[in-house]
């Protein structure tokens, strides 16, 4: 069989390649063909485009990249038709794979959907175009079950794919060394993995260390972006240190986070690092989303929880804000315990490891 994933943004990688992986434990003479990055590509999928040429983050970055979108999508379409795969397999991303998926269905290529968009957040009434365009979906999350509940589709609930990442993650004995940390404690900053992200929440971040001398920062950076990006922001705190695509073993170390809205704070919460989750908008822009957004919080961690366990700073992410909420949550914190008691409940509602495999199982067996 021969299998196309798509996979836009730096998470998506991640999980694509462990799908990759468990459809050939199942069909070992699977061909693997698509849209990622280096962990695709390393699990045998052969990269016709990586990801980081995909990334476009908000509506003014996505409106001055229009022209980019487009040709990227024309030439998708044509590799697709003329690769002709078995099924093309979608993996979040929506606003490109939910175009690709409709093309798909078309052109008669089986579609399968693997991490549902977030239509549940953003007009959720997209679950029909999902309905119309994906043969079969396969979620996540458990709440994503009863939402497309309502709109008469029935989805496959395989579980959380970080548990994955996670069972697998052993941390390295050395990493403390390589970072020459001077022995206290640390507190991690995961500013995100888009370039418009680190530029809109590094600095909130570092302004936020100047008050905390007792405890030594650390920068998780990653490698699809240029040192120089980081060290425009960092050249001011030379004692900030940073580690590239090491989040897990920074995280294992860490005291406490400051980390950007997106898949990482379900990650950090997963690790139990109590964190501040951070997303700088605007005021007005604010407004304007609390109206648009259909879920009450925009971090997963209290999304899962269905209240808040972890402070989400948006329209007020100032380096006064940040800094008094961290306080909170390092040890002696007033809210530590009370956000270390929420994971566990975040914990307890995501079940056990084993998504990707039983994604990568049930989609073989769909196939046959």
């Amino acid at each position: 069989m021969t299998y196309y994933l798509i996979a836009g943004e730096r998470s998506g990688d991640l999980h694509g390649a462990n799908l990759i992986r468990a459809i050939r434990q199942y069909d070992p003479e699977a061909r693997c063909r698509g849209y990622g990055g280096e962990q695709m590509e390393a699990a045998g999928a052969t990269l016709v485009r990586h990801y980081r040429e995909m990334a476009f983050m908000g509506f003014l970055e996505v409106a001055r990249n229009l022209g980019t979108i487009r040709r990227i999508m024309r030439e998708c379409e044509a590799d697709l038709l003329a690769n002709r795969p078995d099924v093309l397999i979608l993996i979040d991303y929506g606003g490109f794979n939910l175009r690709m998926a409709r093309f798909a269905k078309r052109h008669g290529i089986r579609v399968f959907y693997y991490i549902s968009p977030k239509v549940w957040a953003w007009n959720p009434r997209r679950a029909l175009n999902i309905k119309a365009s994906v043969d079969r979906l396969f979620t996540i999350f458990p709440f994503e079950t009863e939402f497309f509940a309502q709109y008469d589709y029935e989805v496959e609930y395989v579980g959380n794919p970080l548990l994955d990442a996670l069972r697998a993650f052993r941390p390295d004995p050395a990493f403390a060394g390589k970072l020459a940390l001077d022995g206290r404690p640390i507190v991690a900053l995961l500013p995100g993995s888009r370039r418009q992200e680190i530029k809109g929440m590094l600095p909130v971040m570092l302004a936020a260390t100047r008050s905390f001398t007792d405890y030594q920062f650390v920068v998780g950076t990653v490698s699809n972006l240029p040192d120089e990006l980081y060290d425009t922001y960092m050249a001011d705190y030379p004692a900030v240190l940073r580690v590239s695509d090491a989040a897990y073993d920074l995280l294992h170390l860490a005291s406490a986070a400051l980390v950007t809205s997106g898949t990482a704070t379900l990650e950090t919460a997963l690790l139990n690092v109590p964190e501040v989750v951070l997303y700088k908008t605007p005021r007005w822009w604010y407004e304007i989303g609390k109206r648009i957004l259909a879920v009450p919080f925009l971090s997963l961690v209290n999304l899962i929880a269905g209240r808040e366990v972890v402070r989400e700073l948006i329209h007020d992410c100032t380096p006064e804000r940040v800094t008094a909420e961290l306080r909170a949550i390092l040890p002696g914190g007033h809210r530590r315990q009370e956000v270390l008691d929420g994971y566990a409940e975040v914990a307890q509602k995501m079940g056990e490891p084993g998504a990707s495999e039983r994604a990568g199982k049930r989609m073989v067996e769909l196939m046959r």
